[in-house]
C-alpha cells in the first residue's frame, strides 16, 4: 500500500474545475514532484492533500487513512507537515524559537504544570531546545542557531521554515515552492536538503517550477494541465513525453 493515495479527485470553484479527477499515489520515502504551466491546479491540489480545501468529489488516504476534508491541526497529528510558497515565519522570534514551535502538538500542554515550572517541564524545554538546535544545524543554519528571524536573509528563512515542518516529526512534507525566489547558490542548498530529508525516510511532496531542480531530486513526477492529470513518471519519462512538452510550449491542445 502507498503512503499517499490520491482517487479521481476534483474541487470545483463555482463553476470552475481547479482540479479534475486527479488520481496517483506516493510510496513512503521518496521525492514526489507536482509541476505544471501556471493555473494548472498545483497550489489547489496540495490544499486538498493538507486540509486547507474539502474536495468536491475524490479521495485521499494516508497510510489507508480516508483524511479527505480533515482540518491541518489533525494531518499533523496523523504525520503530514507543510510549508508555503509565502514565508509563514514568525519574525518576532529567534530562529530557534521558530523552529520549536513546529513541535507544539507532541508537547504536553498541562497549565498546572507549566505554571509551576514543574523539573519535567524544564527538562522537556531543554531537550526541545537541543532537538531545534540539530535541526537547525541538519537544514543548514548553525550560524543562525542564536540569531532573531527578522535578521535572517531569505534563503535562510526559507530552511527555517523547512526545520520548523519537520520539528513535528511528520511521514510526509508537502513543500510549496521551496526554491522560489532564491538564487542558484541558494537553490541548490535546498535541492541537497531535500534529497537528506527523504534519504531521513521523509516522505517528500513538491510543487517547484525550478525545473533542473525538479528533474535533478524527483523519483517521481506528475504533471497538471488545467487541473488534469497529463502525465506521471521518472524525471526522464516525463522529459520526453511529448504532451509535456506541447504544454510547456504553450502548443498543448
Amino acid at each position: 500500500m502507498a503512503l499517499l493515495e490520491v482517487s479521481n479527485l476534483t474541487k470545483i470553484f463555482g463553476g470552475v474545475r481547479a482540479v479534475q479527477n486527479v488520481s496517483f499515489a506516493v510510496e513512503a520515502g521518496i521525492v514526489y514532484s507536482v509541476i505544471g504551466p501556471n493555473g494548472a491546479g498545483k497550489t489547489t491540489l496540495f490544499n486538498l492533500i493538507t486540509g486547507i480545501y474539502v474536495p468536491s468529489e475524490g479521495q485521499i488516504r494516508l497510510d489507508g487513512r480516508d483524511i479527505a476534508g480533515v482540518a491541518p491541526h489533525e494531518l499533523a497529528r496523523f504525520g503530514m507537515a507543510r510549508t508555503f510558497q509565502n514565508l509563514q515565519v514568525c519574525m518576532n522570534m529567534t530562529a530557534l524559537e521558530n523552529v520549536m514551535v513546529g513541535a507544539h502538538l507532541r508537547l504536553d500542554r498541562n497549565l498546572f504544570k507549566g505554571a509551576l515550572r514543574f523539573p519535567s517541564i524544564a527538562r522537556r524545554d531543554a531537550a526541545l531546545r537541543e532537538e531545534a538546535a540539530e535541526l537547525m544545524r541538519l537544514v543548514g543554519l548553525e550560524a543562525f542557531i542564536d540569531a532573531h528571524a527578522d535578521a535572517m536573509p531569505y534563503g535562510a528563512l526559507k530552511r527555517l521554515e523547512i526545520a520548523r515542518a519537520l520539528a513535528a516529526k511528520p511521514r510526509v512534507l508537502f513543500l510549496d515552492e521551496p526554491a522560489a525566489g532564491l538564487n542558484p547558490k541558494e537553490t541548490s542548498e535546498v535541492d541537497i536538503l531535500v534529497r537528506k530529508v527523504a534519504d531521513s525516510g521523509v516522505t517528500v511532496v513538491l510543487v517547484e517550477h525550478d525545473m533542473k531542480m525538479v528533474m535533478n531530486i524527483s523519483d517521481q513526477i506528475l504533471v497538471l494541465d488545467y487541473g488534469r492529470k497529463l502525465a506521471e513518471g521518472s524525471a526522464a519519462e516525463v522529459r520526453r513525453n511529448p504532451d509535456v512538452i506541447a504544454a510547456y510550449l504553450g502548443t498543448h491542445q
